[in-house]
């Protein structure tokens, strides 16, 4: 699977979370980690223990390798299975992911492909499901959507005792629909603080997705 964009500014804003919150993060969990790039990104910006789940052994394999030629490979592990079915036996203070999109949407020809792009293997209910029995008491879930999944899916993680905490809309221009939602969630209501991420402002990126990516882009 090639490096999306959208991806890219989930990792970013999540890192950006972390290094801003005022509880530590020891143990974060990557579910559906695909080659390991939010757990690339997670690793650059904290000093947390990062563990990535991914079921397709060849994409975690991958992942593998990357983890290992990373500077930070003694804190990222890969796990081969599937979520649904692992029972880690350790709590963690972060949950991210970037779960299978297009639910009941049309399938293309590729299997690798149909698994990392819709929920047929791990539907976003299996997922609050996985996320609910290894979160710390204390701890908080991030998930990158598509923007219409986002409705169902908050009331959804509601039902299992998690609020919103912060939204983002994130659209690629001003004259563009919002194609994203990267959202927060911990099990303590409080006031929800909402914003939008325009990518592009014209054919240049916006300032606050350059803020967001500099440290990430080389480009940049």
């Amino acid at each position: 699977m090639k490096v999306c964009t959208d991806a890219c500014l989930f990792g970013a804003w999540i890192g950006g979370e972390v290094r801003s919150t005022k509880y530590e993060v020891r143990n974060v969990l990557d579910i559906g980690t695909g080659t390991g790039l939010l757990s690339l990104m997670l690793a650059q910006q904290t000093e947390a223990q990062i563990d990535a789940i991914e079921m397709d052994e060849s994409a975690a394999e991958q992942a593998g390798d990357n983890f290992e030629a990373s500077p930070w490979k003694e804190r990222l592990q890969i796990i081969t299975g599937d979520a649904k079915l692992l029972h880690l036996g350790k709590k963690y203070e972060l949950i991210i992911s970037n779960p299978p999109f297009f639910e009941n949407d049309l399938k293309s020809e590729d299997a690798k492909r149909n698994l990392a792009l819709h929920s047929e293997q791990l539907s976003l209910q299996d997922l609050l499901l996985v996320i609910k029995s290894h979160l710390a008491a204390n701890g908080k879930f991030a998930v990158l959507l598509p923007y219409h999944r986002k409705d169902i899916f908050i009331r959804s993680a509601k039902l299992e005792g998690f609020f919103l905490a912060e939204a983002v809309s994130v659209k690629q221009t001003h004259k563009h629909n919002y194609f994203r939602a990267m959202l927060l969630f911990s099990g303590v209501e409080a006031s929800l603080l909402a914003k939008e991420i325009i990518i592009r402002e014209g054919e240049e990126y916006s300032n606050e997705f350059t803020s967001l990516l500099k440290d990430y882009y080389l480009q940049l």
